[in-house]
């Protein structure tokens, strides 16, 4: 591997992910904070994502059960809206 390029290698590992990554990331966050606002926190405290039994233990769990409840009270959302819930729960919660 050429200098150079082990020299951005290093500044991109240093400096974490560009902008507007991150930009994406809380856009995702946002459309899916509203989601879960409009269509779960009627029946969902805050306490359900921190019981002694949970359900969710990884990010691939956690988008299980977005997608096993959504389907269960027939939202028909998308697999990306799935995600954007999926992303602001970890954001919010989990931290995975």
């Amino acid at each position: 591997m050429s200098r150079l390029l082990q020299l951005v290698f290093s500044c991109l590992l240093l400096w974490g992910p560009p902008a507007w990554a991150q930009d994406q990331l809380k856009l995702h966050e946002s459309r899916g904070e509203l989601l879960y606002s409009n269509q779960c926190r009627a029946c969902h405290s805050e306490k359900i994502h921190w019981r002694a039994q949970k359900r969710v233990t990884d990010w691939r769990s956690l988008k299980r059960e977005v997608r096993r409840w959504q389907g269960s009270i027939g939202l028909n959302w998308t697999e990306e809206e799935i995600t954007d819930v999926a992303h602001y729960l970890n954001a919010a919660h989990y931290h995975f």
